[in-house]
């Protein structure tokens, strides 16, 4: 039950920030060109809270799922001759109005982002690691196609391979789906084939390959052996008792081997040595000391600016291309998209690991947002886009009952949408036997 209210809360802040703020770029658009405001509310249905001011009313409304700002004249049959209505403004002007609340969305992702990268965090993606093969999984699809150790992916399904990030995404997009690869081995090309088995709920790709990580420590375990030594989240190892480390898993190897003994760790922090003594606890005949791996970074604020930019433009181009393939039949919709069920139940695990990585999740629900409300669907500020940069090239804005016809199918097709992907929660997140159709 506790988890329930914190997904809950953590899903009301976090989804409740995010609207406000693409909310606020329409507002804020419009305001600028001097239309008329008439309302500004967080939610839907029945009004809990507001207040007016300046023609505006703001509101809080009961249903937590969105939110909206209502123009005056914005509804084509409203015909009026008031300059400041919404249908009398420039075409170009309308537009900014539509794309005012995604470029805000795109802005909070980006600042989001950024603020979690100065303060440090474990990154989802890999975007600095070389797709060079650094283990296999025994028995899994990469073992079964001969991957081995030290081999480099140079192509995935014929696409260059620049970074270990495009290797993953070929293989995650790809459940049950054959991967061509084109590998690196002792100098000599070869072409390898292999199909991910599909990972049950989400039905993403697995391949079992993964990459060269270097040993750098992501995570320290409260009241751990680790911490007090004094290990932090982006010590990077470089030798064990004077033993050079190169791969992660020899570092494991080695104080599993060493419980109960006092080990020399030499980690790099901040450009500079140091040299830490860790007795590794005893649990079940093997040595932990309470750290996690992972790719961590922690940037100053430029970097961490730059780097922001640059992850959320390669969300954005995993999406479309997600997007393609579920449009294609060749990733099944279930496994990419999530719904408010799905999205309480991530907020709320994030909220619990720590402020940062709940603001993490909202930077990736905001730049996803963006890129769903530029989707040429009409009713989404993209399908408006679309419909009046079809009106300039004609020059002649479309008749009143095509718009209703319009704006009638988008809104079918959200409604549709909305549907499936609150069957697709469901799906995910109650025990199987329990839908209907399902084997008990």
């Amino acid at each position: 039950m506790s988890n329930v209210l914190s997904n809950l809360a953590a899903f009301v802040v976090a989804l409740g920030v995010i609207i406000f703020v693409h909310e606020a770029g329409h507002l804020l658009m419009a305001k600028a060109f001097g239309l008329r405001v008439l309302t500004f509310s967080l939610g839907f249905g029945k009004r809990i809270w507001g207040f007016t001011r300046n023609e505006t009313e703001y509101k809080v409304s009961l249903i937590p799922l969105g939110g909206y700002v209502r123009l005056g004249g914005e509804d084509p049959g409203e015909v009026s001759d008031d300059p400041r209505d919404f249908m009398n403004a420039p075409r170009w002007q309308r537009i900014l109005v539509y794309l005012a609340g995604p470029a805000m969305n795109v802005i909070l992702a980006i600042l989001l982002i950024a603020g979690v990268l100065m303060v440090g965090i474990q990154v989802p993606t890999l975007p600095e690691i070389p797709p060079i093969i650094g283990s296999v999984a025994e028995e899994s699809p990469a073992a079964a196609a001969g991957l081995l150790p030290g081999d480099e992916v140079l192509t995935a399904n014929g696409k260059e391979a620049e970074d270990w990030e495009d290797v993953h995404f070929a293989f995650i997009t790809s459940p049950e789906r054959e991967v061509n690869l084109t590998i690196l081995r002792q100098g000599r090309e070869h072409d390898v084939s292999l199909v991910p088995v599909k990972v049950p709920k989400y039905e993403f790709g697995y391949a079992g390959a993964f990459p060269t990580v270097l040993p750098r420590i992501a995570q320290v375990l409260a009241d751990s052996p680790a911490e007090a030594a004094g290990f932090q989240p982006g010590d990077e190892i470089r030798s064990v008792d004077g033993q050079a480390i190169a791969q992660w898993s020899e570092f494991v190897d080695y104080i599993e081997a060493h419980a109960d003994q006092s080990v020399a760790v030499e980690v790099m922090r901040e450009q500079q040595p140091e040299v830490l003594q860790v007795v590794p606890r005893d649990e079940g005949g093997k040595g932990r000391i309470g750290v996690a791996h992972g790719y961590y970074q922690q940037l100053p604020p430029g970097a961490a600016l730059v780097e922001s930019v640059r992850y959320n433009w390669q969300i954005t181009r995993q999406t479309l291309a997600v997007l393609g393939k579920i449009v294609t039949g060749q990733l099944a919709a279930k496994s990419a998209l999530s719904g408010p069920i799905e999205i309480a139940a991530l907020s709320g695990a994030a909220a619990r690991t720590g402020l940062k990585h709940l603001v993490q999740l909202m930077g990736l629900i905001s730049i996803s947002i963006a890129i769903l409300n530029l989707l040429p669907i009409p009713v989404l500020d993209g399908g408006q886009i679309t419909i009046l940069l079809f009106e300039g090239v004609r020059r002649k804005d479309l008749s009143l009952r095509t718009k209703e016809r319009i704006n009638q199918v988008g809104f079918v097709l959200i409604v549709m949408l909305m549907v499936v992907v609150l069957y697709f929660d469901v799906a995910k997140n109650i025990p199987p036997g329990l839908l209907p159709g399902s084997d008990s």
